[in-house]
């Protein structure tokens, strides 16, 4: 371990973290760390555009703080 901070999580919290860092296919650990990242660093590794359609592109993007569960996206989850 590289000295950093251990977080204990709630066993509810541990398994939604693992299911969605399986579907990424990336470790628990990393995600965990880009999304604490993000949150408290407000995305560190921004991209700086090289021209004016990138920071168009970029100007019009939209964070909107959460992506749907595969789930809610079937034709069943809509309904629910």
């Amino acid at each position: 371990m590289d000295g950093g901070m251990v977080i204990h999580l709630d066993p509810d919290l541990e398994a939604a973290l693992a299911a969605s860092a399986r579907r990424l296919g990336v470790a628990p650990e990393a995600l965990a760390r880009d999304v604490l990242r993000e949150r408290f660093l407000g995305g560190a590794t921004a991209i700086e555009p090289r021209d004016e359609w990138e920071r168009r592109l970029i100007g019009a993007a939209s964070d909107c703080g959460v992506s749907l569960p595969d789930s809610a996206l079937s034709s069943d989850g809509l309904y629910e």
